[in-house]
Protein backbone atom coordinates (compact mmCIF):
# COMPACT_ATOMS: atom_id res chain seq x y z
CA UNK A 1 0.00 0.00 0.00
CA UNK A 2 1.29 3.65 -0.86
CA UNK A 3 2.46 5.67 1.79
CA UNK A 4 0.12 8.58 2.66
CA UNK A 5 2.15 11.66 2.38
CA UNK A 6 2.61 13.78 5.74
CA UNK A 7 0.50 16.88 5.04
CA UNK A 8 1.45 19.85 8.15
CA UNK A 9 -2.65 20.18 8.66
CA UNK A 10 -4.99 18.02 8.68
CA UNK A 11 -7.26 18.72 5.44
CA UNK A 12 -11.04 18.77 5.50
CA UNK A 13 -13.46 20.38 2.72
CA UNK A 14 -16.48 19.84 1.60
CA UNK A 15 -17.57 18.60 -1.86
CA UNK A 16 -20.14 19.02 -4.41
CA UNK A 17 -21.28 20.37 -7.87
CA UNK A 18 -21.69 23.21 -8.08
CA UNK A 19 -21.24 24.26 -4.27
CA UNK A 20 -22.81 27.68 -4.14
CA UNK A 21 -22.57 29.98 -1.24
CA UNK A 22 -21.95 27.15 1.41
CA UNK A 23 -21.71 28.67 4.77
CA UNK A 24 -19.94 24.86 6.14
CA UNK A 25 -15.97 26.19 6.03
CA UNK A 26 -17.01 29.03 7.62
CA UNK A 27 -18.63 27.60 10.59
CA UNK A 28 -15.83 24.76 10.55
CA UNK A 29 -12.66 26.88 9.94
CA UNK A 30 -14.05 29.22 12.69
CA UNK A 31 -14.00 26.00 15.22
CA UNK A 32 -10.74 24.71 14.45
CA UNK A 33 -8.60 28.64 14.97
CA UNK A 34 -10.78 28.86 18.44
CA UNK A 35 -9.67 25.56 19.86
CA UNK A 36 -6.18 26.13 18.00
CA UNK A 37 -6.15 23.07 15.57
CA UNK A 38 -3.50 22.77 12.48
CA UNK A 39 -6.54 22.71 10.40
CA UNK A 40 -8.35 23.57 7.25
CA UNK A 41 -11.56 23.06 5.84
CA UNK A 42 -11.32 23.39 1.83
CA UNK A 43 -14.12 23.87 -0.87
CA UNK A 44 -14.07 21.58 -3.99
CA UNK A 45 -16.50 21.81 -6.32
CA UNK A 46 -16.29 18.19 -7.92
CA UNK A 47 -17.55 17.37 -11.21
CA UNK A 48 -19.70 13.90 -11.12
CA UNK A 49 -17.62 12.36 -13.87
CA UNK A 50 -14.44 13.14 -11.56
CA UNK A 51 -15.43 11.57 -8.10
CA UNK A 52 -13.82 8.45 -8.00
CA UNK A 53 -10.67 10.18 -8.43
CA UNK A 54 -11.37 12.43 -6.08
CA UNK A 55 -12.21 9.13 -3.19
CA UNK A 56 -8.67 8.14 -4.62
CA UNK A 57 -7.33 11.39 -3.90
CA UNK A 58 -9.08 11.58 -0.25
CA UNK A 59 -7.36 7.67 0.43
CA UNK A 60 -3.89 8.79 -1.29
CA UNK A 61 -3.34 12.15 1.08
CA UNK A 62 -5.33 10.84 3.91
CA UNK A 63 -7.31 13.64 4.27
CA UNK A 64 -9.27 13.58 7.56
CA UNK A 65 -12.82 14.56 7.03
CA UNK A 66 -15.49 15.78 4.36
CA UNK A 67 -18.97 17.10 3.95
CA UNK A 68 -20.25 15.96 1.20
CA UNK A 69 -23.59 17.95 -0.78
CA UNK A 70 -26.07 17.54 -4.55
CA UNK A 71 -25.23 15.57 -6.52
CA UNK A 72 -22.59 13.25 -4.64
CA UNK A 73 -24.37 12.09 -1.42
CA UNK A 74 -25.58 8.84 -3.34
CA UNK A 75 -23.20 7.80 -5.89
CA UNK A 76 -20.30 8.14 -3.49
CA UNK A 77 -21.85 5.34 -1.12
CA UNK A 78 -20.21 2.44 -3.56
CA UNK A 79 -16.35 4.28 -3.50
CA UNK A 80 -17.14 4.04 0.74
CA UNK A 81 -15.49 0.55 2.94
CA UNK A 82 -18.77 1.56 5.35
CA UNK A 83 -21.84 3.09 5.63
CA UNK A 84 -23.82 3.54 8.99
CA UNK A 85 -26.95 2.31 9.66
CA UNK A 86 -28.65 5.76 9.52
CA UNK A 87 -27.02 6.50 5.82
CA UNK A 88 -27.86 3.11 4.84
CA UNK A 89 -31.84 4.32 6.27
CA UNK A 90 -31.46 7.70 4.38
CA UNK A 91 -29.82 6.12 1.05
CA UNK A 92 -27.74 9.17 1.33
CA UNK A 93 -24.17 10.21 3.04
CA UNK A 94 -23.34 13.77 3.59
CA UNK A 95 -19.74 12.96 5.90
CA UNK A 96 -16.98 10.93 5.03
CA UNK A 97 -14.73 9.76 8.04
CA UNK A 98 -12.01 7.43 8.82
CA UNK A 99 -12.25 4.44 11.35
CA UNK A 100 -8.78 2.95 11.54
CA UNK A 101 -8.15 2.29 8.13
CA UNK A 102 -11.55 2.27 6.54
CA UNK A 103 -13.39 5.41 5.12
CA UNK A 104 -17.14 5.50 6.26
CA UNK A 105 -19.58 7.22 5.52
CA UNK A 106 -22.31 8.75 8.09
CA UNK A 107 -25.82 11.19 7.53
CA UNK A 108 -25.57 13.55 9.99
CA UNK A 109 -28.42 15.31 8.40
CA UNK A 110 -30.87 13.29 10.44
CA UNK A 111 -29.09 13.95 13.82
CA UNK A 112 -29.22 17.65 12.99
CA UNK A 113 -32.74 17.52 11.97
CA UNK A 114 -33.86 15.83 15.19
CA UNK A 115 -31.57 17.62 17.47
CA UNK A 116 -33.82 20.16 18.06
CA UNK A 117 -37.03 18.35 18.16
CA UNK A 118 -35.69 15.82 20.68
CA UNK A 119 -34.80 19.05 23.04
CA UNK A 120 -38.74 20.20 22.69
CA UNK A 121 -39.74 16.38 24.11
CA UNK A 122 -42.36 16.30 22.06
CA UNK A 123 -44.81 13.64 22.12
CA UNK A 124 -44.29 10.99 19.87
CA UNK A 125 -48.11 10.36 18.89
CA UNK A 126 -47.97 13.76 17.83
CA UNK A 127 -49.01 13.95 13.88
CA UNK A 128 -47.10 15.60 11.85
CA UNK A 129 -46.91 17.15 8.65
CA UNK A 130 -43.80 17.11 6.26
CA UNK A 131 -43.89 18.88 3.07
CA UNK A 132 -41.07 17.73 0.44
CA UNK A 133 -39.55 14.89 -0.75
CA UNK A 134 -35.96 15.73 -1.32
CA UNK A 135 -33.18 14.58 0.29
CA UNK A 136 -34.02 17.04 3.70
CA UNK A 137 -37.20 15.35 3.95
CA UNK A 138 -35.84 11.62 3.75
CA UNK A 139 -33.34 12.18 6.20
CA UNK A 140 -36.19 14.03 8.21
CA UNK A 141 -38.59 10.58 7.95
CA UNK A 142 -36.06 8.56 8.25
CA UNK A 143 -35.23 10.26 11.58
CA UNK A 144 -39.23 10.76 12.46
CA UNK A 145 -39.24 7.07 12.28
CA UNK A 146 -36.23 6.06 14.39
CA UNK A 147 -37.51 7.89 17.10
CA UNK A 148 -40.99 6.52 17.22
CA UNK A 149 -43.04 9.37 15.78
CA UNK A 150 -46.32 7.12 14.34
CA UNK A 151 -48.57 9.58 12.85
CA UNK A 152 -46.93 11.08 10.42
CA UNK A 153 -48.39 12.36 6.63
CA UNK A 154 -46.30 13.64 3.84
CA UNK A 155 -46.80 15.55 0.53
CA UNK A 156 -45.24 17.29 -2.66
CA UNK A 157 -47.14 20.25 -5.02
CA UNK A 158 -45.98 17.34 -7.77
CA UNK A 159 -48.20 14.80 -5.74
CA UNK A 160 -45.82 12.02 -6.77
CA UNK A 161 -42.56 12.43 -5.67
CA UNK A 162 -43.57 12.06 -2.17
CA UNK A 163 -45.04 8.72 -2.55
CA UNK A 164 -41.46 6.12 -2.45
CA UNK A 165 -40.46 8.32 0.84
CA UNK A 166 -44.09 7.39 2.04
CA UNK A 167 -43.80 4.04 1.41
CA UNK A 168 -40.52 3.92 2.32
CA UNK A 169 -40.82 5.19 5.93
CA UNK A 170 -44.70 4.20 6.85
CA UNK A 171 -45.45 7.64 5.84
CA UNK A 172 -49.67 8.68 4.84
CA UNK A 173 -49.35 10.14 1.53
CA UNK A 174 -51.52 13.27 1.03
CA UNK A 175 -52.77 14.69 -2.00
CA UNK A 176 -51.23 18.63 -2.14
CA UNK A 177 -54.60 20.29 -2.32
CA UNK A 178 -55.55 18.59 1.02
CA UNK A 179 -52.49 19.34 2.89
CA UNK A 180 -54.47 22.31 4.90
CA UNK A 181 -57.05 18.80 6.32
CA UNK A 182 -54.24 17.43 8.23
CA UNK A 183 -55.06 17.55 11.91
CA UNK A 184 -50.96 18.31 12.06
CA UNK A 185 -49.35 19.75 15.32
CA UNK A 186 -46.21 19.67 13.93
CA UNK A 187 -45.65 20.63 10.17
CA UNK A 188 -42.29 20.71 8.66
CA UNK A 189 -41.24 22.57 5.33
CA UNK A 190 -39.00 20.28 3.46
CA UNK A 191 -39.17 22.15 0.38
CA UNK A 192 -36.95 25.09 -1.03
CA UNK A 193 -39.73 27.28 -1.08
CA UNK A 194 -38.79 30.64 0.94
CA UNK A 195 -34.97 29.77 0.59
CA UNK A 196 -33.01 32.78 -0.23
CA UNK A 197 -33.24 33.46 -4.09
CA UNK A 198 -36.66 33.35 -6.38
CA UNK A 199 -38.71 31.16 -4.44
CA UNK A 200 -38.16 33.51 -0.98
CA UNK A 201 -41.45 34.71 -1.31
CA UNK A 202 -43.17 31.94 -1.14
CA UNK A 203 -44.23 29.41 1.42
CA UNK A 204 -45.59 25.88 0.83
CA UNK A 205 -48.42 25.98 3.67
CA UNK A 206 -51.17 28.61 4.68
CA UNK A 207 -51.68 28.76 8.29
CA UNK A 208 -54.89 30.95 7.92
CA UNK A 209 -57.28 28.06 7.90
CA UNK A 210 -55.29 26.32 11.03
CA UNK A 211 -55.98 29.71 12.83
CA UNK A 212 -59.21 29.65 11.98
CA UNK A 213 -59.76 26.25 13.71
CA UNK A 214 -57.91 27.73 16.80
CA UNK A 215 -55.17 24.62 16.16
CA UNK A 216 -51.84 25.78 16.91
CA UNK A 217 -48.50 23.46 17.25
CA UNK A 218 -44.90 23.47 16.06
CA UNK A 219 -43.65 24.93 12.46
CA UNK A 220 -40.04 23.81 11.66
CA UNK A 221 -38.38 24.83 8.73
CA UNK A 222 -35.24 23.54 7.59
CA UNK A 223 -34.24 26.34 5.48
CA UNK A 224 -32.00 28.63 7.37
CA UNK A 225 -30.79 31.24 4.63
CA UNK A 226 -32.73 33.75 5.54
CA UNK A 227 -32.87 33.20 9.57
CA UNK A 228 -36.95 34.03 9.34
CA UNK A 229 -38.70 32.54 6.52
CA UNK A 230 -42.64 33.83 4.97
CA UNK A 231 -43.89 30.42 6.58
CA UNK A 232 -42.46 31.03 10.06
CA UNK A 233 -43.19 34.65 9.79
CA UNK A 234 -46.89 33.38 9.22
CA UNK A 235 -46.85 30.54 11.51
CA UNK A 236 -45.98 32.93 14.39
CA UNK A 237 -48.44 34.96 13.20
CA UNK A 238 -51.09 32.30 13.39
CA UNK A 239 -50.10 31.26 17.01
CA UNK A 240 -47.96 28.59 16.10
CA UNK A 241 -44.60 27.83 18.41
CA UNK A 242 -41.69 28.42 15.18
CA UNK A 243 -38.46 26.09 14.82
CA UNK A 244 -35.60 27.96 11.96
CA UNK A 245 -33.42 25.86 9.71
CA UNK A 246 -30.20 27.18 12.00
CA UNK A 247 -30.56 24.68 14.46
CA UNK A 248 -30.31 21.95 12.34
CA UNK A 249 -27.87 23.10 10.27
CA UNK A 250 -25.51 23.94 13.06
CA UNK A 251 -26.46 20.68 14.40
CA UNK A 252 -25.36 18.58 11.85
CA UNK A 253 -22.20 20.33 11.59
CA UNK A 254 -21.83 19.85 14.97
CA UNK A 255 -22.30 16.00 14.97
CA UNK A 256 -19.97 16.16 11.25
CA UNK A 257 -17.35 18.05 13.37
CA UNK A 258 -17.24 15.82 16.33
CA UNK A 259 -17.10 12.57 14.13
CA UNK A 260 -13.68 14.08 12.68
CA UNK A 261 -12.19 15.14 16.09
CA UNK A 262 -14.02 14.08 19.00
CA UNK A 263 -14.91 17.45 19.98
CA UNK A 264 -17.91 19.72 19.82
CA UNK A 265 -18.42 23.04 17.95
CA UNK A 266 -17.44 26.21 20.01
CA UNK A 267 -19.25 28.79 20.65
CA UNK A 268 -17.91 31.18 18.45
CA UNK A 269 -18.67 28.43 15.28
CA UNK A 270 -22.37 29.58 15.76
CA UNK A 271 -21.53 32.97 16.79
CA UNK A 272 -20.09 33.39 13.14
CA UNK A 273 -22.69 31.80 11.37
CA UNK A 274 -25.42 34.20 12.94
CA UNK A 275 -23.53 37.02 12.08
CA UNK A 276 -23.16 35.49 8.66
CA UNK A 277 -26.52 35.51 8.21
CA UNK A 278 -27.92 38.33 10.01
CA UNK A 279 -25.29 40.21 7.40
CA UNK A 280 -27.17 38.88 4.26
CA UNK A 281 -29.98 40.38 6.20
CA UNK A 282 -28.54 43.44 6.80
CA UNK A 283 -27.62 43.66 3.25
CA UNK A 284 -30.82 43.16 1.18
Amino acid sequence: MQQAPFLPVELYGVIGWPLGQSLSPLIHNTAFQTLGRAAVYMRWEIAPERLAAFVDSFRLLRMRGCSVTIPHKVAIMPHLDEISEPARAVGAVNTLYWRDDRLCGENTDVTGFMAPLLARDLPRDMPVLLLGAGGAARAAAAGLRAHGFSACSICTPSDRTHLPLAEAFGMQAVAWQDRHDVPAGLIINATPLGMRGKAEDETPYDFAPARAQGRTGLAYDIVYNPLRTRFLAEAEAAGWQTLGGLEMFHAQADAQFFLWTGEHLPATARQALEAALHGGEERR
